[in-house]
């Protein structure tokens, strides 16, 4: 599946999209969200959760020189 194709679907069928065929790498605290990191196929993708309001508020593509990054990296242990 293309990029264009994931952005253009309803929310709904990229939540399930994501579900399926996606792989949850990390979780985040960003100002009011919690901010889950999925790889689909080779892009990242984040889902914003408004815990607030209980509710996804925009699942996107993260560009891997956004400087949001930096803070998924930062929960990343490696260990041998």
């Amino acid at each position: 599946m293309s990029r264009e194709e994931f952005s253009d679907m309803p929310l709904h069928q990229k939540i399930k999209t994501l579900y399926l065929e996606g792989t949850f790498v990390v979780a985040i605290r960003y100002y009011r969200h919690k901010v889950n990191l999925y790889l689909l196929e080779n892009d990242y993708v984040e889902v914003f959760y408004n815990h607030k309001e209980d509710k996804i508020d925009k699942i996107d593509f993260l560009p891997r020189d956004h400087s949001r990054m930096k803070f998924y990296l930062d929960q990343i242990k490696l260990v041998n």
